[in-house]
């Protein structure tokens, strides 16, 4: 007997309209992003120990200033899409391994992706820019030199857990780095080293930290969309 091939119903008919979006042009923000740092304040951030954020604000960005600790953005975020413009300083360009522009931009204050200068700069290789901390390498090295501005896009699924706190569903990570993908859906081993742990551990939701590891590093063009 011949079989007919079965295919599935059409049901696109039934599907809701996705929401209509401007879309984001030269890096910035597309109409539904939150923006995080608009080259002006740093409002939407504090101190990981409360209080005002005392990092320096100059011209459109911004830069940590060594010794004040870390920061965080003041709401708590959960599957996001970040984006997030780096700058290693030139100071730092004959600085070896971890001393050379070390910060790191942690996803719900817990899952660390690495900012280093990792060009022509040695040092392990889930330590370098665009890692997962000490869990995943990037897939490639797309570091530019100290001195000029490089882009992350983050795209962050929190990790589930059930009721009684036992997590159900990793995290996962997306990362390009300049236009170029380094971390592909990784899955999150937990929180990486030097995270806030104030924050519960089986938090769905947590703030966006910034580290401040005694190296001046530069932010800014900062924005989030809510996933």
């Amino acid at each position: 007997m011949n079989m007919m091939p079965v295919f599935a119903q059409n049901n696109s008919d039934q599907l809701p309209m996705p929401e209509v979006v401007n879309p984001a042009e030269n890096w910035n923000a597309p109409s539904d992003a939150i923006i995080l740092f608009n080259g002006k304040s740093l409002d939407h951030f504090e101190s990981i120990e409360g209080g005002p954020a005392q990092w320096t604000v100059e011209g459109n960005h911004f830069t940590v200033n060594p010794g004040t600790g870390s920061i965080h953005t003041r709401e708590p975020f959960g599957d996001c899409q970040l984006h997030i413009e780096w700058r290693i300083p030139t100071e730092d360009a004959n600085k070896e391994g971890q001393k050379s522009g070390n910060s790191g931009i942690y996803m719900m204050g817990k899952y660390e992706v690495q900012v280093l200068n990792s060009n022509s700069n040695v040092t392990y290789a889930d330590g370098q820019a665009g890692a997962i901390y000490k869990q995943h390498p990037p897939l490639v090295n797309a570091s530019r030199e100290p001195g000029e501005w490089q882009v992350y896009d983050i795209i962050f699924t929190a990790p589930t857990y059930t009721p009684n706190g036992i997590e159900k569903e990793p995290g996962y990570l997306t990362v390009f780095h300049n236009g170029v993908l380094v971390q592909n859906h990784s899955d999150i081993k937990g929180p990486t080293t030097a995270y806030n742990k104030n924050l519960p551990e089986n938090a769905i939701e947590g703030p966006i930290m910034l580290q401040d590891h005694s190296n001046k590093v530069s932010y800014r063009n900062i924005w989030i969309r809510k996933l």
